[in-house]
């Protein structure tokens, strides 16, 4: 059976990096980021931009889950609501498809000196931090497995996610 992960969480709390991980822990895999189907440049949100986002995601992902060589799928985004998993799941062929959606979170301390690293490196602007502030308590309701960040290295966060996948399965 497919595996489907949805891996959210705010930005800067390391969604990237433990997709990427578990890209080379899960195989056969294939790991799709969100922004990647929003990189438009002026960066603008409209209707019509989430509208084609959206078209986007749901293409690339059921292509993927359709294909006979990909176990895993692996999609990293912000989703801070459910309705925009629900959005992703309703657009997808899921006959056969076990979907596994996962929050990375981090105390709002944390989650600001990561980002402010990531502002002093040149990767992020300095406005990121309220907004990913902000959209930290909106995964306190969402239908998913929280995985908490705090003081884990990349890997550690992978192995505790995959370690969920083997419990889940082992339940079923």
């Amino acid at each position: 059976m497919k595996q489907l992960l949805l891996i959210g969480g705010p930005m800067g709390v390391g969604k990237t990096q433990v997709c990427q991980c578990l890209q080379k822990r899960l195989q056969p895999s294939v790991y799709l980021d969100g922004d990647w189907c929003w990189n438009l440049n002026p960066f603008r949100v409209t209707e019509e931009t989430k509208a084609l986002v959206l078209d986007n995601i749901g293409t690339l992902l059921g292509r993927f889950l359709r294909c006979s060589e990909v176990e895993y799928v692996i999609f990293g985004w912000v989703m801070h609501r459910q309705e925009i998993v629900d959005e992703i799941c309703a657009r997808l062929p899921l006959d056969g498809v076990e979907v596994h959606a996962f929050s990375l979170l981090a105390a709002p301390a944390v989650l600001e000196e990561r980002l402010r690293r990531d502002i002093r490196a040149g990767k992020r602007q300095e406005d990121v931090i309220g907004r990913s502030l902000a959209y930290l308590p909106l995964y306190r309701d969402m239908d998913t497995i929280p995985v908490w960040t705090d003081g884990k290295g990349v890997e550690e966060v992978a192995a505790e996610i995959e370690m969920d996948l083997k419990r889940i399965r082992d339940r079923k």
